[in-house]
C-alpha cells in the first residue's frame, strides 16, 4: 500500500492474499503485482489479473466492510445470482463492498453485464472505506 498523502493524490491499495488460495489465483493471472485498487482524481479503478473495473467516483454510492464469507464464494471472480454484484476475492476474512450509482462493466469481457457493487478484499478496507467516502 502506498502512502496516504492528501485526497487529491492517487492511492493504491493491495489485496490481501490468502496464502492457501494465492495459487489457484495465480493460475488466473492474479498475483499481487497484477491486483489493486486505485483510488486517483476522480476515478476508481480496480485491476485483478485480466478483470478490469473503472469507474467515475462520482458513480460511487456508497461502502460497507463486510465479510466472514464462505471461501467457496470469495475467492477468484464471482458474480451474485442474486443481484449481479461483482466480487474480487483474494481471501475469505473480509472485504468492501462497493456500490453504485450506474451498474459497471468487469466480470465478463463483452461487457454486456453490468454490476452494481462490487466486493474486493483488500489489506485495509476500513482506509479504502475512508477514502471513497470522502467524495460521497
Amino acid at each position: 500500500m502506498t502512502e496516504d498523502t492528501g485526497a487529491g493524490t492517487p492511492r493504491r491499495f493491495t489485496f490481501d492474499f490468502d496464502p492457501r488460495f494465492a495459487p489457484l489465483l495465480s493460475v488466473l493471472g492474479v498475483r499481487p503485482e497484477t491486483a489493486g485498487v486505485l483510488v486517483g482524481p476522480g476515478t476508481l479503478r480496480v485491476r485483478f489479473g485480466p478483470w478490469v473495473v473503472e469507474t467515475p467516483l462520482a458513480n460511487v454510492a456508497g461502502v460497507e466492510t463486510t465479510g466472514p464469507y464462505s471461501p467457496f464464494r470469495a475467492i477468484g471472480v464471482h458474480v451474485s445470482l442474486a443481484d449481479r454484484g461483482l466480487t474480487f476475492g483474494t481471501n475469505a476474512r473480509r472485504g468492501l463492498c462497493v456500490r453504485f450509482h450506474e451498474p459497471v462493466r468487469g466480470g465478463e469481457p463483452s461487457g454486456l453485464l453490468r454490476h452494481p457493487g462490487l466486493t474486493v478484499t483488500v489489506d485495509d478496507p476500513g482506509t479504502l472505506a475512508d477514502r471513497l467516502s470522502q467524495r460521497l
